[in-house]
């Protein structure tokens, strides 16, 4: 439970930092920008001036304080607001929260009694997380007035309507801003998440609080992939202990990851439904996206937001995009290949050795190109990651989604690629099962080595030796979660893929996700800054790319009972037979699959009745309120005349 002082505001919410070299004046008029009053141009906007709201509703920033701070960097402010401020901030967010009915509404400082768990004057009726969110929306949302440029630097442009925060930002006058944490909710939450051994599940309502919706989903799913995987797990185990050698008879299991890989995703989107609508982002209204601070462009008008700003043409994105960046990806792809092929070569020379000298020692070696291979991969995806991020910023998109989106589209291709590539060539044009389980094994064991030790036992090594320099070079990932992600995108495609020649993949992954989350759990609490909370009603674009994934599922596990002898041996006279059923049946459950995601509805039955109910009460308000008006401004008119 956060503080709050004898004149109504909270403990410090967020943290300013500038460069220590800035200029005083630049300093002096950011601090006056921040705590203008409402009616004053400041920080509060697009507010309805009636009675019940604050008149002057300023944030509070103070510097830090220390003096050991002030010596290294004199530019680091506190800011926080009073109650009502923050209460205001959440009606021009649109924040859900609960109704004294028990229905998701959201918030009005009109109505603000007829909400569940408010009290008094509301303190504590936010969480610390959702008041860090419209501080910091406040903040972005601070634009120019008649500034043509930043108080001490002329190169720094201003215009009326720009967003000062990310001229800021832009111009590296501002280095960072990131929300405080609470050491006492931050120890509970510890507690609660991974400091006691439990059979229980994740306290997802407390991450939420604390961290907000969108690393709560990602938790959410992480613990739900996990469960998921268990019935094929224990299947897997029952698999390898009486049929192990047999690979003629993987035909069941590959059509168990048919209907698993498509049933799990269907019912992840009902889940992720509920969490959302439990937590108020289903329905929320989007906040308007500002241009990136790196966005550059020549200075126009837009016609949707009435500003000034600046503005790039289209086709020049797409030049930089076809033109530069999709041959770029290209190469990458085409030297991805060009490793793999030496992979093969190495595998070659290990298998001749061993055929020419089967000892146990040579024995040894034919893992070892896998291996190596296995750690090459890390390192490209690695390289490439970096590469990709320099190429999405130098296409100079206007709006973050958009970065984002393009981001994660190279950095999937190429990361399916060079993860499965080998995979699909040993399966398909080698069709050589020993190989391709053996290959499967030593790259998903590898690869979760390599994971464990950068996310359980290095950050557990650093917290131990307490080396606080090294732990404050380590910076809070911009991408939010895009790496955990992007892992477990990997993991499912292990899975879904080729599982059905190695089942014992799912075992390890599923030890794998345990692991995971206790150490992805430490890192949030104890080395990486408290990130921003991040409104998400779903994993975005994520969704897209497991489902891309189990559609190439079906694809590959129909393709590999195709090749099995067990159905080759009902066509032993027609190859074009076997593989016109083959591919009759693929399209099959290719259309079962999205029939089924056509029927299944993503949001269950008494949430859309919910939603629907609201949708109702929100238009008979509007009409009342349309009624109460229209005679009002009829008789004002009367009188004027």
């Amino acid at each position: 439970m956060m503080k709050v002082s004898g004149n109504g505001f909270c403990s410090p919410l967020v943290v300013v930092v500038l460069s220590p070299d800035t200029k005083e004046e630049t300093v002096a008029w950011l601090l006056r920008r921040m705590r203008e009053k409402q009616q004053d141009g400041g920080t509060l906007t697009g507010l309805l001036m009636i009675k019940d709201l604050p008149k002057s509703a300023e944030l509070l920033v103070d510097p830090l304080g220390s003096k050991v701070e002030e010596k290294e960097n004199p530019n680091i402010f506190l800011v926080t607001a009073s109650w009502q401020r923050l209460l205001t901030g959440a009606e021009d967010l649109g924040l859900f929260k609960e109704f004294n009915d028990g229905s998701m509404r959201s918030f009005t400082f009109i109505n603000r009694h007829n909400f569940k768990e408010f009290h008094g004057d509301g303190d504590g009726f936010l969480s610390m997380a959702e008041c860090q969110y419209i501080i910091k929306h406040e903040l972005e949302t601070l634009r120019a007035k008649d500034e043509t440029h930043v108080p001490g630097y002329a190169q720094a442009k201003l215009y009326p309507g720009k967003s000062i925060i990310r001229r800021l930002q832009s111009k590296k006058i501002m280095i960072q801003m990131f929300p405080l944490h609470d050491k006492e909710e931050l120890k509970r939450l510890s507690f609660k998440w991974y400091k006691k051994v439990k059979t229980s599940l994740q306290p997802l309502d407390n991450i939420r609080h604390y961290f907000g919706e969108g690393l709560a989903l990602y938790f959410a799913f992480l613990e739900y992939f996990t469960m998921a995987l268990v019935p094929l797990a224990l299947l897997g185990l029952l698999y390898c202990q009486f049929d192990w050698e047999n690979y003629d008879k993987y035909v069941f299991f590959a059509v168990f990851n048919l209907i698993w890989c498509t049933v799990i995703l269907e019912l992840w989107k009902r889940c992720s439904a509920s969490l959302a609508y439990h937590w108020g982002t289903l329905s929320r209204k989007k906040v308007f996206e500002e241009p990136r601070p790196g966005f550059h462009g020549i200075l126009g008008f837009n016609p949707v937001t009435g500003r000034e700003e600046p503005l790039y043409p289209n086709y020049k994105r797409q030049l930089r995009i076809y033109l530069v960046s999709l041959p770029f990806v290209l190469l990458c792809l085409y030297l991805s290949l060009y490793v793999m092929m030496i992979y093969f070569q190495m595998e070659g020379w290990a298998l001749m050795l061993y055929d020419k000298d089967p000892t146990f020692c040579t024995k040894l070696f034919l893992y070892i190109p896998g291996i190596i291979y296995a750690v090459v991969i890390e390192i490209m995806n690695l390289i490439y990651r970096y590469a990709a991020e320099f190429l999405t910023e130098w296409e100079n998109h206007r709006l973050e989604s958009s970065y984002q989106n393009h981001l994660v589209l190279k950095v999937l291709v190429f990361n399916f690629l060079n993860c499965f590539a080998s995979l699909f060539y040993i399966a398909f044009i080698m069709q050589d099962l020993v190989l391709l389980r053996q290959n499967l094994a030593t790259l998903l064991i590898t690869s979760q080595i390599i994971n464990q030790f950068m996310e359980a036992f290095l950050p557990y090594w650093l917290q131990r030796g307490r080396n606080k320099m090294m732990m404050m070079e380590i910076p809070l990932n911009e991408q939010g979660t895009f790496d955990d992600y992007l892992e477990l995108f990997l993991l499912f495609g292990y899975i879904s893929l080729f599982s059905s020649v190695y089942p014992l993949a799912a075992v390890l992954v599923v030890l794998n996700n345990i692991t995971e989350i206790y150490s992805d759990a430490f890192k949030m609490c104890n080395l990486y800054k408290r990130p921003f909370s991040d409104p998400a009603a779903n994993i975005g674009i994520w969704q897209l790319a497991f489902e891309a994934m189990s559609v190439i599922a079906i694809v590959t596990n129909c393709t590999l009972i195709g090749m099995s002898p067990q159905v080759r041996a009902y066509f032993p006279d027609s190859e074009m037979h076997l593989m016109l059923w083959t591919v009759a049946i693929e399209h099959g459950l290719l259309a079962f699959k999205f029939i089924v995601a056509f029927l299944v509805p993503d949001i269950p039955k008494h949430i859309r009745i919910n939603l629907a109910r609201l949708d109702f009460e929100s238009m008979e308000a509007l009409k009342k309120k349309k009624m109460f008006e229209f005679p009002v401004m009829r008789r004002v008119a009367g009188e004027k005349e």
